[in-house]
């Protein structure tokens, strides 16, 4: 018998159609961990919304939550979607899945402004370094120097999507590889409960045309070069739980959490605080030097910020959607009122009139 969790749910419940994706294609493993991160966190799907725009990785919503309401968008727009759908909606969680070329090229405009609106959206970036679904061309994050059969070198410097973020002043960016699946989903976990735009540049490689042993995004090559920033888990709220004591580097220690299950912890041999955003920039940079590659929380604002859905002071009772006209249209008054202003330095300016 299949085990539920305590909404009375199974994984398949989460589950979408069959993938027609690549054998052993990252994206796969992506919604793997999406599934099983929403499953343990007893989210009901109808409680979430899928949003994509065009690419292998933008087919997802196909794949996963076929309980869940889905928009497949134009090409780099999914930022402009996903910002209408929750708006008019905000008891919906969004899941916006993109790729490198849909964020990093076409949609880099709608990617910055999503960035600095805050909108509350898990924004996850199956980055592979070609474009998979056109026969394997260079993409934006392709790294400088790489050489694919049939294209040739790239010779452009990588856009580089967590720098992006954090230039852009995202509240939560971190990277991640498919091929680490816990590290992976313990990252969607944070970012679902995240009450602003979180951005998960996921490593995820192409088996088909970008998978040689010196590609950058590669499963050999992330694998040997991968570099995680700290040991990391998901604890959903509950009275905090504090260390009588430091940890050493390279010491571990057993925690007992509320619901009786235990967490290891494990001291990586280096000194990070991810709520630094020029600590995170300066990780970045180095790793280019090292050539390794960095996953795991880079930055996270944890106060301060307003998300979208404050800045525009929408109503928590009552979501926009479920609003009558009457509720919405402005009063007669209000409309005399503006006519009344006097909005361009003396012009006579009349609203549905001349």
């Amino acid at each position: 018998m299949a085990r539920t969790n305590a909404i009375g749910l199974t994984k398949a419940d989460y589950k979408g159609a069959p993938t027609t994706l690549c054998q052993g294609c990252g994206h796969n493993s992506i919604l793997s961990q999406i599934i099983a991160a929403l499953f343990e966190m007893n989210v009901r799907p109808e409680d979430v919304v899928k949003f994509s725009g065009i690419g292998c990785s933008s087919k997802a919503p196909t794949y996963m939550l076929s309980r869940s309401f889905g928009f497949n968008g134009l090409h780099g727009r999914m930022p402009a979607l996903a910002t209408g759908a929750l708006v008019a909606d905000i008891t919906l969680k969004g899941i916006g899945m993109s790729g490198d070329g849909d964020t990093a090229s076409i949609g880099m405009g709608h990617f910055k402004h999503v960035l600095r609106r805050n909108l509350p959206l898990v924004y996850i970036v199956a980055n592979n370094g070609v474009y998979g679904l056109t026969k394997g061309q260079f993409a934006p994050t392709a790294e400088k120097g790489l050489t694919l059969k049939r294209h040739g070198t790239n010779p452009y410097m990588p856009v580089d999507v967590c720098m992006e973020a954090l230039a852009g002043g995202a509240t939560f960016v971190a990277r991640s590889f498919a091929g680490d699946p816990k590290q992976l989903k313990a990252l969607i976990k944070a970012a679902f409960h995240h009450n602003g735009l979180a951005v998960i540049d996921v490593v995820s490689p192409c088996v088909t045309f970008n998978n040689e042993p010196s590609a950058h995004y590669s499963y050999g090559w992330a694998r040997d070069h991968e570099a995680p920033l700290h040991r990391l888990d998901f604890i959903p709220p509950e009275e905090e739980i504090l260390l009588d004591k430091p940890m050493e580097p390279g010491e571990r220690r057993v925690i007992r959490l509320h619901d009786g299950s235990v967490v290891v912890l494990e001291q990586v041999d280096r000194d990070y605080d991810p709520t630094d955003r020029f600590a995170a920039m300066r990780a970045l940079e180095e790793s280019y030097r090292r050539e390794v590659l960095l996953t795991g929380l880079l930055y996270i604002e944890t106060e301060g910020r307003e998300n979208l859905f404050q800045v525009l002071n929408l109503p928590e009772d009552k979501p926009l959607n479920r609003m009558t006209q009457e509720e919405l249209r402005p009063a007669a008054s209000v409309l005399e009122e503006i006519n009344a202003k006097d909005m361009f330095h003396g012009a006579d300016v009349r609203v549905n009139g001349r």
